[in-house]
């Protein structure tokens, strides 16, 4: 068996520098996906993402930065991102995780959480975007988990 790879995708209408604006930056990114971000994503930027509902952060090390169109994050592991601009003025989002560490069994595992993870920030950003809805995807997860 190969290595395993989660790998997810969405469309979004709305133009691709919007698209890749809201998963850059985390006054936008919290309205879907973490609670809070301590900078903007960047070339070279290492930053940390909070989700203050589970007492959980994030260290992110910003590996490949290509405006519009590219980026790659270490967290601890790969994900990039692929935003693809669509003739309808839509953005196609790839995202892709790998890297994933253990027994076969335990990389799967992983590949499936992480993929569920990333399809709910796909569709709280498609949700958000498009709609002006704050769908809580992330915190309603798993509730019984919430600190304090």
């Amino acid at each position: 068996m190969g290595a395993a790879v989660a790998r997810t995708e969405m469309c979004i209408r709305r133009g691709v520098s919007e698209v890749f604006e809201a998963f850059v930056d985390p006054a936008i990114t919290s309205r879907f996906w973490f609670t809070r971000g301590s900078g903007r994503l960047e070339a070279g930027a290492r930053v940390t993402w909070y989700w203050d509902m589970y007492g959980a952060s994030a260290d992110v090390t910003v590996a490949a930065f290509e405006r519009d169109r590219r980026l790659v994050i270490a967290w601890p592991t790969p994900v990039e991102w692929v935003f693809t601009p669509r003739a309808d003025g839509s953005t196609q989002v790839v995202i892709t995780a790998s890297g994933f560490l253990g027994t076969a069994d335990e990389q799967v595992a992983q590949a499936i959480d992480s993929m569920g993870g990333f399809s709910f920030a796909l569709a709280g950003c498609k949700a958000w975007l498009e709609h002006g809805v704050e769908l809580g995807l992330v915190a309603d997860h798993n509730p019984d988990a919430h600190v304090g």
